[in-house]
Order: structure tokens, then sequence, then C-alpha cells
């Protein structure tokens, strides 16, 4: 049984010496294989996953390769598990650990960086300047739990106290994967300036990063927030979680002015970009006001045109953004602990962690209109439940 030096475990919660785990074979190509169950170092905890969300960027690693990073390159071929928006609870303390307790539940964050280059100490830990360069040498370099290490389409997994977020009993398992999505959107704010209350914001693209920045946005104070994409019943959702307009862009002839027709025919304060589209960066920047802001949180495949002369002459700012970070998802999940606004909206289907190929599916097809697909680790999960 599992006990390994210097590691605080309890009988409450007893943990095998394997586990089954999900590992990337070619592109597109998932192994369910057995793993020993890894070991928490100093500051780390070890984390029984209980549920965990497919992303986007899942499916990009997994038949793409790229942003994950393992062993100075791609990640196909090489035992790596992928996943990185999880959930669960704490069953193994590391050496030194007192911020948690076993038996507690959590959401993670994907991003611990080294916390020794300029940008880990400016609190900016998802753009570490060691991003990528451990390659498994977590003793040193920057760890993205599913991009440079083991993510969570697994049975355990070791994570720094830092990407730890407590979560309260009354959050269901699914609920608490989407927290990393809503802190995603939640940064986005943040680096747009955070004091919303009052201004105007668009959100382009109904995914679920668009949708919770619907969400957030609202929760935030802003008036009005309008939401663009092109399927009615996702733009249904985001008026379900907060949008006071929504635009379905197939039905009008200029984007761009039918969002200026909804904001009083002014150009907006804030652009949250989520849709990836090649024209999303020019209408994003016709959006805005002079001197307004955009933030980018979705990347297209290849390189989009962008007005320069636009953004100068209107002093425009623009803003990238990766992953959560700034402790946002602390702010986002304080956010959804007040019940500010219902996460599960787009959370769509739950498949167990044997059935992960077909979730993968789901999501990447979109089959049913899938959203958010959660998969769940515990025994006795159903096939497919579609929520409610």
């Amino acid at each position: 049984m599992y006990a390994p030096a210097g590691v605080k475990t309890s009988k409450d919660f007893p943990i095998p010496d394997n586990m089954k785990a999900w590992v990337l074979g070619d592109p597109g190509e998932l192994k369910l294989i057995d793993k020993a169950v890894p070991v928490p170092k100093k500051a780390e905890v070890l984390v029984r996953i209980d549920a965990v969300a497919i992303c986007a960027t899942d499916l990009e690693i997994i038949y793409h390769g790229p942003p994950a990073m393992i062993q100075g390159g791609m990640p196909h071929n090489k035992n790596f598990t992928p996943g990185h928006e999880y959930m669960g609870t704490v069953v193994a303390l590391g050496p030194g650990v007192d911020e948690y307790k076993i038996g507690q539940r959590i959401t993670v964050e994907i991003h611990a960086g080294c916390g020794q280059c300029k940008r880990c100490r400016e609190g900016m830990y998802t753009s570490c300047h060691n991003y990528g360069l451990n390659y498994g040498e977590v003793d040193k370099g920057h760890r993205a739990n599913g991009f440079t290490t083991d993510g969570g389409f697994c049975e355990y997994q070791v994570n720094h106290i830092n990407t730890l977020v407590a979560i309260p009993d009354d959050m269901s398992d699914e609920e608490a994967t989407l927290v990393v999505t809503a802190g995603t959107a939640m940064y986005g704010l943040t680096e747009l300036g955070g004091l919303v209350a009052g201004e105007s914001v668009v959100v382009t693209g109904p995914g679920p990063i668009g949708l919770l920045g619907v969400a957030v946005a609202k929760a935030m104070g802003a008036q009005p927030v309008i939401l663009t994409g092109t399927r009615d019943n996702r733009l249904q959702i985001g008026k379900e979680l907060g949008a006071d307009h929504v635009v379905n862009i197939r039905k009008v002839n200029d984007v761009v002015q039918a969002v200026k027709d909804l904001n009083g025919g002014k150009g907006v304060d804030y652009v949250v970009e989520c849709s990836a589209a090649p024209s999303a960066m020019n209408e994003a920047i016709k959006m805005v006001n002079r001197g307004g802001k955009v933030c980018l949180a979705a990347f297209p495949h290849g390189e989009a045109p962008v007005d320069i002369a636009h953004i100068v002459r209107n002093n425009i700012y623009i803003y990238g953004i990766r992953g959560e970070g700034k402790t946002a998802t602390h702010r986002a999940e304080a956010f959804m602990k007040q019940k500010r606004f219902d996460a599960t909206k787009i959370h769509t289907h739950t498949f167990p962690l044997e059935d992960l190929p077909t979730a993968i599916r789901y999501a990447k097809d979109r089959v049913e209109d899938a959203i958010k697909v959660v998969v769940k680790m515990k025994p006795g999960a159903a096939q497919k439940i579609a929520a409610e």
C-alpha cells in the first residue's frame, strides 16, 4: 500500500500503489494504462481526482500537440497524461504541508510557476519564464499539469499547494471543474482593469469561457453586457447567465454596427474576445470606443490580419491573457460560492473515466450540442448523464 517516506496519509483515504491513467499516443490516440501513483514533495499534495472537465485546449493537445511541451517537444508517445480542469479530494500531504487537510475538497489551477523568475514574482505565474523548460525536473522549473507535466485524465495527481482552491461542500463536483474556466474569464476582466461596474462589455464567442465571461462581467456590475455568436441556443444560455443583449452574427449585416446600436449608438468600453475567429480582432477593435480595451482570450490557428492604424489612431489597448493568472480562480470561486451565477448551465454531459474517448468525441464534434463535458472518476458513474 502507498506509504512514501515523509508523506502524511490517512487510513480513511487508502491509496493504491498504481492507478488507471490515460496517456497520449499518436495524435488523437489515447490509451488507458496502469501508472504508479505520484508522490508529493515539499509544498505539494496528492489529489484524488473526482471529476475533470474537457477543455478546447485539451483537444488541441491531443490532436495537434501545442501548447503542451513534454521532454523538449511535442507530447505524443511520451507516456504523457493530458487533462487540466480537474477537482478532487486531498488524500496525502507532502513534507511540511499544513495549509490543507486530508479529506478536504479542492479544485485546481493549472500553473504552478517556478516562483523565481521575474513574471512569477509579479504574480504572473501563467507567463512564467521557465514554462516548458523543466521537462520533468519539477524541483526547478514551471509546472503546468496537463501541459508540461502529467494532468488529470487519471485517478490521482500531485499539485503544488499554490494551485489549490478550497471549495464548499455544497458545490458539486461538476460545478467545481468549471471554477478554472470562470477564473480565465475573471483574469481577462482583471487585466482590462477590473472595475467594470457600470461599464459596457462585449463578449464575442459563446463557448465555455465566453459564456462564463458574460456571467463574471455581469456579477462585477457591467452594464450592458452584450454577447455575440452564431448559435441561438448558446446565446440563450448567455442571456440566462446575465447578458443584457445577444447578437447572432449570422442574422445581422454588420455585427459592429449591431453592437453600437445596442449601446446607444456608440462603441463599448471593453471587448473580451473568445471566438478565435480570423475576423474577430478587427471587429473587436471597431466595437470599442476610443481609448477602449480589448482582451484576447482565444487563439486562432493561423495568423490574422489586424488594422494597426485603427488601433493607434484611436488609442485602443490590446491585452492577451494566458490561462487563469493572478489568483483569478480564487475570485471566481468566491462568486460561485456566493451563487452570483450558475456555472452549471454550461455543463451538458458526464461520462466515466473509462469512457474518456467518447467524452472527447462529444466535446470535439459537439455531439448533442455539447458545451462542457465532464469525466467522473468515482465508481458507478453513469455512462452519460445529460445535465438538467
